[in-house]
């Protein structure tokens, strides 16, 4: 069976690598909400491990393999990957031939923005492997030039197009949303995400939000489907994530970044991201120069 993905299908992207390649990880410029990724690997890749995001892809060549929600599954070139956020996955190539694909991280705000109107909860998509070419070409649009960063009013539309095809995937009838109080749970965000690098305590979130905890928790989480300490965390592994691609030393990093030491980041990181911070330098160090997306 060959293993590439269809030429219809790849239509938008630069170019595919051909033949064996070394292991390693491109990453885009991030747009608020969105990262972009190509990765190349050999053999198993990624521990178990969650994000707090929705995680969209395209596999460009080889057999993807992953452990999801209890069944081992495995996505061929021009599937598309479906991965809800906070749900345990791994993953690797699934054949000697190795395995390249491009993956898009999606804040769960992004989407319920788009469905508050229809006053409806986020779909809930249980196959997480979808042979859909109208799904591929849409997340090929914004996986293709990963050396550009992406466009605002692009973004409008393609988070409504991803929602729509998220959807009609969907089995399950969506829940009401029910009342979220949107301004106060972004207002939480946004005071998260500026004091990412240290401990931030409840009392904070309430003089900010006017919400006490436990409302604030129940609509933070309606809103960006985690916990605000949770979003925290992430939003810190984030930034250590990118002072690591860009060389600096991981102990610098991890007190940079909030941590308590090496050790603690090395931690969060293998639950976040299914590798360890050394292991990641090295795949960022790995992916070969000059292509599409490089900088």
């Amino acid at each position: 069976m060959n293993h590439d993905l269809h030429p219809q299908v790849f239509e938008g992207l630069e170019r595919l690598c051909a033949g064996p390649s070394s292991n390693g990880i491109l990453a885009a410029p991030a747009f608020p909400g969105i990262e972009r990724i190509e990765a190349q690997f050999s053999g198993n890749a990624f521990e178990p491990h969650r994000h707090d995001t929705y995680a969209l892809g395209v596999t460009l060549k080889g057999v993807q393999t992953f452990r999801y929600r209890g069944e081992r599954r495995f996505s061929l070139p021009g599937q598309v990957i479906v991965l809800h956020p906070d749900e345990e996955h791994d993953g690797g190539a699934a054949t000697e031939d190795g395995l390249q694909y491009r993956m898009l991280y999606l804040e769960p705000s992004l989407l319920l923005e788009c469905l508050e109107a229809d006053g409806v909860g986020l779909p809930f998509v249980d196959e997480p492997v979808i042979g859909d070419p109208s799904l591929a070409s849409v997340l090929l649009a914004a996986l293709g030039e990963l050396d550009r960063e992406l466009d605002e009013l692009f973004v409008d539309d393609f988070v409504m197009r991803v929602t729509g095809s998220l959807s009609r995937h969907a089995r399950l009838p969506r829940r009401p949303l029910g009342g979220v109080a949107w301004r106060q749970a972004r207002a939480a965000r946004d005071y998260l995400e500026a004091h990412a690098t240290r401990a931030v305590r409840s009392g904070e979130l309430e003089t900010v939000t006017g919400l006490d905890r436990f409302a604030l928790s129940r609509h933070f989480r309606a809103a960006f489907a985690t916990s605000p300490h949770r979003y925290l965390l992430m939003r810190r592994l984030q930034q250590a994530r990118a002072m690591i691609g860009t060389g600096e030393g991981i102990s610098d990093v991890a007190a940079a970044t909030g941590f308590a030491d090496q050790s603690h980041l090395n931690r969060h990181f293998k639950k976040a991201y299914g590798m360890t911070p050394g292991q990641w330098a090295a795949l960022r160090r790995g992916f070969p120069q000059g292509r599409s997306g490089g900088r």
